[in-house]
């Protein structure tokens, strides 16, 4: 991941983080953007929804190289990011989701947390081991899944303006906001899938750039000539 984009991302994490986290900052049960039943429902929300932010922001600095350069706030940064970021947002994914009472919802974030706390516990292990080209990678696809929380939310003003029909709703203009919310399960899933699948081609790319070329086999040229 190149510096310009990393910045970008940090910039982009903290504009959503902000919109994302002012409803809840009052903790207030009346201003939630999604329906709760209860004050457990709602306070396990605010835990996956501001130890969510906390993986958000945090992310991008990973990938800046003067970040990384100082080992030591790195790896500092490094666990904050998994264990007050990923792990309990994750953890607290899966209730949230399961509570939606959405099919799609279920099946595709709680898939996605899954994938967040293996991806997150394997960059770990390749720190541990100082393969630091595999924990590079594993990190840029966990981020994949925690930049989930900005894809979902482009995805769906970009279905409403490009009027892909669904199976949830009607496609008139006086249906919008109706089917806005039936498009957040499809952008919640589609968007760790496409954000995954961007990342692993920047993965491979960046392997074969670094890739040294293949050199002929001189041995088998000299036999070829005798």
């Amino acid at each position: 991941m190149r510096r310009p984009t990393a910045w970008l991302l940090l910039i982009v994490a903290i504009v959503f983080s902000a919109v994302l986290t002012y409803p809840y900052l009052s903790l207030d049960i009346d201003n939630s953007r999604l329906d709760v039943r209860d004050s457990l429902h709602y306070s396990v929300l605010v835990v996956h929804i501001f130890t969510a932010t906390v993986a958000l922001v945090l992310g991008p600095l990973q990938f800046i190289p003067k970040v990384r350069a100082r080992k030591r706030i790195h790896r500092t940064l490094g666990r904050v990011y998994l264990l007050a970021g990923v792990l309990p947002s994750a953890v607290a994914t899966i209730p949230v989701a399961m509570w939606s009472g959405r099919t799609l919802t279920q099946i595709g974030l709680t898939t996605a947390a899954v994938l967040w706390l293996i991806t997150g516990g394997l960059a770990y292990r390749a720190a541990r081991r100082r393969d630091f080209s595999a924990h590079r990678a594993w990190m840029m696809r966990n981020y994949a899944l925690t930049f989930l929380a900005v894809t979902s939310r482009i995805l769906i003003p970009v279905f409403l303006l490009l009027q892909i029909p669904i199976p949830f709703g009607g496609t008139d203009a006086g249906s919008n906001a109706d089917r806005a919310t039936s498009m957040i399960p499809i952008g919640q899933t589609l968007g760790w899938i496409i954000n995954l699948i961007v990342v692993e081609f920047l993965i491979r790319r960046a392997s074969a750039r670094r890739k040294p070329p293949s050199r002929p086999d001189l041995h088998a040229e000299d036999k070829a000539t005798r």
